[in-house]
């Protein structure tokens, strides 16, 4: 899960020193303990995020103004919680804005209904689709973050049927892959084919020339794009298709 970014208004329930603030506010980084709140869509269950910097902004009163990276599925109210019971004043959180989710940033990827709007009658106008590309991202962008493996042209329409990635498929990788990580499959031209797992670390995949390198889990790519270069025995099923060698 990609990373996010808030800039927060914490509410103190008294008045602490500005240096205290930081102080603590610098403590609650890297790997926290989380139990989510009452009112929240998951369980209850203790568990592990990761906070990467707490920079205070500014603070008027018992207002605190700070910006926080953290961990997808990191509570910002439970985390002004905490931080008012290590000040001893306790706190909430007052207001929240969610500044950053995954390689989407604020400043970059907002645009108004009114935008969308405008843009969209005046595509239907001019059938120009620059103007549908300010407003629609494509779909590699969401996946700019992940671990990216790259395949040979024969294996894409495979790949889009269901089988999994093997060996003679793979043309390229990123480094630090490990096994059972989340990974994005993509053609040779940059564009996302699937959603995988990887069955090997990449430092295994240098040394294969056979076998399954990751598991179809999501195809983001309709059949057909790419020429189908794979057989298949009519009785195994999608995913126990092998790709062609030769």
């Amino acid at each position: 899960m990609a990373g996010k970014e808030y800039v927060c208004v914490m509410k103190l329930h008294s008045q602490v020193s500005e240096n205290r603030v930081k102080e603590v506010l610098e403590e609650f980084q890297g790997p926290l303990y989380q139990r989510p709140p009452v009112r929240s869509a998951v369980k209850r269950m203790l568990r592990t995020r990761t906070v990467y910097y707490n920079d205070y902004i500014e603070m008027n009163e018992k207002n605190v103004l700070f910006k926080v990276g953290c961990e997808a599925g990191t509570y910002i109210r439970k985390l002004c919680y905490d931080i008012g019971e290590a000040l001893g004043c306790g706190a909430h959180m007052q207001e929240l804005r969610r500044t950053r989710a995954g390689p989407f940033i604020e400043d970059e990827s907002l645009v108004t209904l009114h935008d969308i709007t405008y843009l969209y009658s005046q595509w239907q106008e001019t059938q120009d689709e620059k103007l549908l590309r300010k407003f629609i991202s494509p779909m590699e962008k969401a996946l700019e973050l992940m671990p990216k493996i790259y395949v040979r042209d024969s294996a894409v329409d495979a790949i889009c049927h269901g089988a999994h990635l093997t060996a003679p498929g793979l043309l390229s990788f990123e480094s630090g892959i490990e096994i059972g990580d989340a990974v994005a499959v993509f053609t040779q031209k940059g564009e996302a084919v699937a959603l995988s797992k990887a069955f090997v670390s990449s430092e295994k995949m240098l040394k294969m020339d056979h076998g399954f390198v990751a598991r179809t889990e999501r195809v983001m790519m309709s059949r057909g794009v790419y020429p189908k270069m794979w057989h298949s025995n009519s009785e195994a099923s999608p995913v126990s298709k092998r790709l062609k060698t030769g």
